[in-house]
């Protein structure tokens, strides 16, 4: 299991296109991916659980892959969050 903690930047949080873009980056691993916030978490691999945590600008988020690829997803994702959020 591999897992980094982000705290958010962007000024409006996780919202809709960000969201999107993680949750199509996350599908082409195979490896599960949570991504958990303020004592809720939710797979990363759907949209509506993603956006239902409600992820606003300061929030510190942790991010767990699990699985035969995790350190690439991992990688990829501390990418994903580090160029957009």
């Amino acid at each position: 299991m591999k897992k980094f903690e982000y705290t958010i930047k962007d000024e409006l949080g996780i919202h809709a296109r960000p969201a999107g873009l993680l949750v199509k980056l996350v599908k082409n691993y195979e490896s599960s991916v949570l991504i958990a916030s303020k004592g809720a978490s939710a797979d990363a691999r759907k949209l509506m659980s993603v956006m239902g945590l409600g992820i606003t600008n300061g929030a510190q988020v942790t991010i767990t892959a699990e699985g035969t690829d995790e350190e690439a997803v991992i990688t990829e994702i501390e990418k994903f969050f580090t160029e957009n959020l």
